[in-house]
């Protein structure tokens, strides 16, 4: 016996309508093709689907079986179509992330619970097991948006520009460096310098100062929470480095100093790493104008994360 779609969606129109006429103005076609639909599948079935003299038309015990089919599988089908057409549509979708900045949560959980209003069907997950693999697990597509400082020259991948940012020194008001305007690659030579548990090539104390200066620091310790480093610093425990998003709160802490790095200062940029198909993407776009919108608003006080 061959079921098709049509053949469960005709009986359970039939079993609510209760009669051929209404049912074939549900399901947009003639009764006379209703009733040719209904007797071929009657001839596969072998036996009666209707108990044909009642009114209004009642389905027989083998139609019910097939009615309680019906009722399993359409809701099924009915809501794949509908995620289907979501997806078409840009209603919904996956967005895994993968980030390659250590602090970038600071700003990005504001920017996804904002997101998540505006659209609670896509899939949201950050992956950060990814981070040193980004670029090709988006390839892979294991993830669809990388969060980096390094644009690359990838073909089929969009880099967008977020924001700007400056990496600032931190140390304990009672620092000696506390009394200087800014800091050089020379000031970090005997101090402790924390830093997040990640290779030095994501650093930009590193990136920016020390390596090309060719200073090291008398030690490095390693911490996983910003907050961590930042109370380990109001302690006198050593100094770090920072983006600015980071330290909104602490500019003006009388425990801590912020100083920039080198009389000019740095700017970094933040850039969202999308192929180049998902960067047109409804939910994906608006995500973008978040991630352009939210960190700055960090920066300048103007939001709490």
């Amino acid at each position: 016996m061959h079921i098709e779609f049509r053949h469960l969606r005709t009986i359970r129109a039939i079993h609510e309508a209760g009669g051929l006429a209404r049912a074939a103005d549900i399901l947009n076609i003639t009764q006379s093709a209703l009733s040719h639909q209904v007797k071929g599948l009657e001839d596969q079935a072998g036996v009666e689907l209707f108990v044909r003299r009642s009114k209004p038309l009642k389905l027989s015990a083998a139609g019910h079986k097939l009615l309680k089919l019906a009722e399993k599988v359409l809701p099924e089908i009915e809501a794949l179509e509908d995620d289907f057409a979501a997806l078409r549509s840009g209603k919904s979708g996956r967005l895994h992330i993968a980030i390659e900045c250590h602090a970038c949560f600071e700003w990005l959980f504001p920017v996804l619970e904002e997101f998540r209003k505006a659209w609670p069907e896509v899939d949201v997950d950050i992956r950060p097991g990814l981070a040193f693999g980004a670029m090709s697990a988006l390839d892979r597509e294991e993830v669809d948006l990388v969060v980096s400082s390094d644009p690359e020259d990838l073909p089929c991948v969009d880099f967008t520009a977020l924001f700007d940012y400056e990496p600032v020194f931190v140390a304990s008001a009672q620092h000696p460096l506390a009394q200087k305007d800014y800091v050089v690659a020379e000031d970090f030579r005997d101090e402790l310098l924390i830093t997040y548990p990640v290779d030095r090539a994501r650093l930009d104390v590193f990136t920016e100062l020390l390596t090309p200066a060719k200073v090291e620091p008398r030690s490095i310790r390693q911490v996983e929470l910003t907050a961590v480093i930042l109370l380990l610093v109001a302690s006198n425990r050593g100094v770090a480095v920072l983006p600015d998003w980071v330290v909104r709160e602490v500019r003006y802490h009388s425990d801590y100093v912020t100083r920039p790095l080198t009389e000019k200062g740095v700017t970094k940029r933040l850039y969202a790493a999308t192929r180049s198909d998902d960067t047109t993407k409804p939910f994906m776009s608006h995500l973008l104008r978040l991630a352009r919108k939210i960190p700055v608003q960090l920066q300048r006080g103007d939001l709490k994360a």
